[in-house]
């Protein structure tokens, strides 16, 4: 079964409020089996319109990666990020 991988590009505008965010994303994580592979690290912008910020976590499905977008426990921590800056999220199915 192919994996599913989130990609979420990002600007933080309140990094406090950004860090309680990630914080609880924790529980929705483990719950559905994600493993972050990128996290913000360094990044070049060769082509087109990107962000700064860059997240690429790695689930064991593509039905787990949305489960995870769409749980109650996501929702919970989404809440906290509505202010903290902006987001697009993808879920793509692995090859």
């Amino acid at each position: 079964m192919p994996k599913g991988y989130l990609i979420a590009q990002t600007v933080v505008t309140d990094p406090e409020a950004w860090g309680r965010y990630v914080e609880k994303t924790k529980p929705a994580l483990a719950k559905f089996g994600g493993i972050p592979i990128a996290r913000g690290g360094r990044c070049e912008i060769p082509e087109g319109n990107g962000f700064s910020r860059n997240v690429i976590i790695e689930f064991p499905s593509y039905e787990a990666a949305l489960g995870y977008a769409r749980s109650p426990e996501y929702a919970d921590a989404k809440a906290l990020r509505q202010d903290a800056g902006i987001m697009n999220m993808t879920i793509v199915e692995g090859i």
